[in-house]
């Protein structure tokens, strides 16, 4: 194609960009719109310009391939944090609810260090676990809080060990390192109570970046770290963007994706700190003698490569990290008790805490 062709090419995808910007919100591509052909175009910087045509695998549960097939919209503007407030607090309810009824726990409210956490507690608590306590840090993009309980019931239930879920403050009212603040003030408090070797900290999503974080600002304070860490769908990086976030939206495949932009994902969470913060992005930091970790992504998960990432510099300090990827599932999939898959997930989190806890 001659530089004049690639120009006018440009111009016309510029212009139908504008034009879809005009259509109504929420629109979902058709059938009739939808590409039927594998197409690539590699710009000189390598950047990819690609369609796919994906089957849904064999691989994966029948409940897993049916909500891989639910449609969602594709094009319309971005939510309102209000309204991704909202929705996020329907939907982690409704999966708390559903997880609540496969896994009966006792849930109460407190605030340690002055901040507010759930405490979810198994029904039948063993003598051996009562010296024992999770940490959850939960997700939702540093700006909401979608997974407090959806992420701490079925761990609580599955380990028989009390769960400490901090709801910790949120962007952008209060960026980094305010939820670091308040994790490390629950966790600093828990010692009092328990043993270092008695705990565990992990989380999802925002929450599994900000475990990484609070690992390496305890280093940083010279506090003992806990027995293991659970980094389910996280990063380490804020100053650099991994591959698959350009490629998948929180849905795998289906919703808006915006096209990569230059620049921090997370501005909103980061503000006016330095990205190579080693706190904030701890792939900078120093990682050698932090305890074992569990990571878990999935295939279609748009922060796998930066969980691989984080994975790959915490075996580079000599850390026992171990890292699991489920096939063609979305990012943090494991919310949903639903699958069959999920329910496999909270075990595997399950028994290397007890793993962990029990040395």
């Amino acid at each position: 194609m001659s530089p004049m062709t690639l120009s006018s090419a440009c111009l016309l995808l510029l212009a139908s960009a504008a034009l879809a910007a005009q259509q109504p919100s929420h629109r979902i591509t058709t059938a009739a719109d939808a590409p039927t052909r594998d197409t690539s175009y590699i710009d000189v910087d390598g950047t990819a310009h690609v369609t796919r045509v994906v089957p849904v695998p064999a691989t994966i549960s029948a409940q897993a391939q049916q909500m891989l097939s639910r449609p969602a919209p594709d094009q319309g503007p971005p939510e309102s944090l209000a309204l991704r407030r909202s929705r996020s607090d329907a939907s982690a309810a409704q999966a708390a609810a559903a997880w609540s009824k496969l896994c009966p726990v006792q849930i109460a409210e407190s605030k340690i260090a002055g901040v507010p956490v759930h405490i979810v507690t198994p029904v039948e608590l063993p003598e051996a676990n009562r010296n024992k306590v999770l940490v959850n840090l939960h997700g939702g993009g540093f700006n909401a809080d979608s997974g407090s309980l959806t992420e701490s019931i079925p761990i609580a239930y599955d380990t028989g060990i009390k769960v400490v879920a901090v709801l910790y403050r949120l962007a952008p009212e209060h960026p980094f390192p305010a939820a670091v603040d308040d994790a490390v003030a629950v966790y600093k408090e828990l010692l009092k109570t328990y043993k270092p070797e008695h705990m565990v900290i992990y989380g999802t999503s925002a929450g599994a970046v900000l475990t990484a974080e609070v690992a390496s600002r305890l280093k940083q304070l010279g506090l003992p770290q806990p027995a293991a860490l659970g980094i389910f769908s996280g990063m380490g990086d804020l100053a650099r963007n991994g591959d698959s976030i350009s490629v998948y939206s929180g849905r795998g495949f289906t919703g808006h994706l915006d096209p990569p932009a230059p620049g921090l994902r997370d501005q909103q969470y980061v503000a006016n700190a330095d990205p190579k913060d080693p706190v904030l992005s701890p792939i900078y930091s120093n990682l050698n003698g932090l305890p074992p970790t569990l990571f878990i992504s999935s295939e279609r998960d748009m922060l796998l490569s930066a969980t691989a990432n984080l994975h790959r510099a915490y075996l580079h300090a000599g850390v026992d990290a171990r890292l699991v990827v489920f096939d063609a599932l979305p990012h943090a999939f494991w919310y949903d008790p639903a699958l069959p898959e999920s329910i496999e997930a909270s075990h595997m989190m399950a028994d290397f805490f007890m793993t962990q806890l029990g040395k």
